[in-house]
């Protein structure tokens, strides 16, 4: 098994627009010829779009976009504009009059950073999606949906590291496996090799870390509305042929990556949700497929706190 870019993974196109000042941004997956996808949602407090469409239940077979964006239920608007870029594109669910892009979203929540009132909308989707398939940009970081991105939260932002968006993929044979997460969680970050904390909750002097866990059990009354600014969300992607119910089970197994990175987890001040994705025919193991998806899940939660850049007030882990 070898590591490969994220970039790798064929026809699978990436854009990243953010708006640095604001503080929010959005990440776009776009599939031209339509990839085959499965959702499973964890946390208790999702903000997304069009989401019922990955359920095995439904008829469509495909869709044609992810939007991965900040700014909670009020940047679902982005995906209007990657809709509008792809039917100029001729890109959709053919119905006669014209094409129909399926593009589903999910969001975290950053109002708490940059500019509140300033969010993904049309335009900035219409330009990732643009981005995606004409000159794609995705990097780890500050950028896209991870440019508000902050974790350990569970006092508030007052003591909140920055995290950003992470990508890790692996080839195994001919099978490609690959994830992009935007780490915004409530919880705390570890490493998943060694245990060791890379981000989270602040102490006092800010200075070190302290266990958002600790904080949280020692609390054993009924909170009221509890701080619910948070979400980490996630594209798990292969080149392996699954349907629709198979990545639905394959997106549940890659919430082990985040179960073994981010204590607390799926709470219900989180909106955790992973999208599994499929752009390719080869033959492969959905057990196999499922367990390298929670790996690199892990790992690329580790690389989002990496290659985060203190901003905001907020430091990342580099500087701390």
């Amino acid at each position: 098994m070898k590591e490969i870019p994220i970039t790798s993974i064929e026809d699978l196109h990436i854009g990243q627009v953010e708006n640095a000042e604001a503080g929010t941004g959005c990440t776009v997956f776009v599939c031209p010829k339509g990839m085959r996808a499965g959702l499973d949602v964890r946390g208790g407090g999702p903000a997304s779009r069009e989401s019922q469409l990955l359920n095995p239940l439904m008829a469509a077979n495909v869709i044609h976009g992810i939007v991965l964006g900040g700014d909670s239920a009020f940047g679902l608007n982005a995906a209007g504009g990657v809709m509008q870029y792809l039917e100029e594109q001729g890109i959709g669910f053919e119905v006669g009059i014209t094409k129909v892009p399926l593009v589903c979203q999910s969001d975290i929540f950053d109002l708490t950073v940059g500019d509140p009132f300033v969010r993904p909308d049309a335009n900035m989707g219409y330009e990732a999606a643009q981005i995606a398939l004409e000159e794609p940009n995705y990097q780890d970081g500050n950028f896209g949906a991870g440019c508000g991105a902050t974790v350990g939260k569970v006092l508030g932002m007052d003591f909140c590291m920055k995290t950003g968006i992470g990508s890790y993929a692996v080839q195994l044979g001919d099978v490609k496996v690959g994830a992009v997460v935007v780490v915004n969680a409530v919880g705390d970050v570890f490493d998943w090799k060694t245990g060791r904390q890379a981000a989270g909750l602040l102490s006092e002097d800010k200075k070190s870390m302290r266990s958002s866990s600790e904080i949280l059990c020692s609390r054993v009354k009924v909170t009221e509305n509890r701080f619910t600014e948070n979400t980490t969300i996630a594209v798990v992607a292969t080149n392996a042929a699954f349907e629709k119910a198979q990545l639905c089970k394959i997106a549940g197994m890659a919430h082990d990556g985040f179960a073994r990175s981010i204590r607390p987890v799926h709470t219900s001040a989180d909106g955790d949700s992973i999208y599994a994705v499929s752009v390719g025919e080869v033959e492969a193991d959905q057990d196999v497929v499922g367990t390298l998806a929670a790996e690199v899940i892990s790992e690329a939660i580790s690389r989002a706190v990496e290659k985060a850049e203190s901003a905001y007030g907020f430091p990342a882990a580099k500087d701390l």
